[in-house]
């Protein structure tokens, strides 16, 4: 049952039509699972998820033709090597499933269709278990908060007594100078004590800063990208 498909009673390997189309078919349906898994909570390109979607056949007719030649590892690796130069666009969770594209068209090129059937729900299941639980979450009371000042009331403990009082913590993240240097932009990452108090929490920072630029938002996340 986990034998290769292009296996013969002796053992040897014998490549025939009903077997490349069996191939073909399960590198083709599973490709199409794959894409489909990709555009949960995530928005691509159609071109990103077609190309996902028949890069397992593509893959598996590589293997084939090299099948039992030196050239097997040459070409694997020249394809996965191609990877690099996608992940420069890419996020982790498209390198990814470009990854199991591959493995599953390596598996169907091989024959072990069992294998890459399993590998591929296996990875899937998964994947969207943990995209649809709070698994890796960043805190929701978690913000970045930017405050511009003039350079003639800079102190290092401005706003420390109102981040006490808002803030369950806080952490100093820059300081940079703007406005040819007359002006201060200070930057802090922190978790509110409650949400709500938000507009209370800016309005009292506005009076201390002489009612310059105030941004408290949410804290970019740029981890997906490799």
């Amino acid at each position: 049952m986990f034998e290769s498909i292009f296996a013969n009673e002796s053992g040897d390997i014998t490549l025939t039509i009903g077997s490349f189309l069996l191939a073909s078919g399960m590198s083709l349906l599973l490709g199409f699972i794959v894409a489909k898994s990709t555009t949960f909570k995530q928005s691509s390109s159609k071109s990103f998820i077609t190309t996902l979607a028949v890069l397992p056949l593509i893959v598996q007719v590589i293997i084939m033709i090299v099948n039992g030649n030196i050239g097997t590892g040459i070409a694997v690796m020249g394809a996965f090597s191609l990877i690099r130069f996608r992940s420069l666009q890419g996020n982790a969770r498209e390198i990814a499933n470009i990854f199991l594209c591959m493995a599953i068209g390596l598996a169907t090129g091989t024959g072990y269709i069992l294998y890459g059937t399993i590998f591929a729900i296996i990875v899937v299941v998964a994947n969207t278990i943990y995209l649809y639980s709070n698994f890796a979450e960043k805190d929701k009371y978690l913000r970045v908060l930017k405050v511009t000042i003039p350079e003639s009331i800079y102190e290092m403990d401005l706003f420390n007594d109102l981040l006490d009082m808002y803030t369950i913590n806080h952490e100093l993240k820059s300081i940079k100078t703007v406005n040819m240097g007359s002006l201060y932009r200070i930057t802090y990452y922190l978790n509110l004590k409650n949400v709500k108090e938000m507009k209370s929490f800016v309005d009292e920072l506005r009076c201390r800063n002489g009612n310059l630029e105030v941004n408290l938002g949410f804290v970019e996340d740029d981890s997906s990208d490799l």
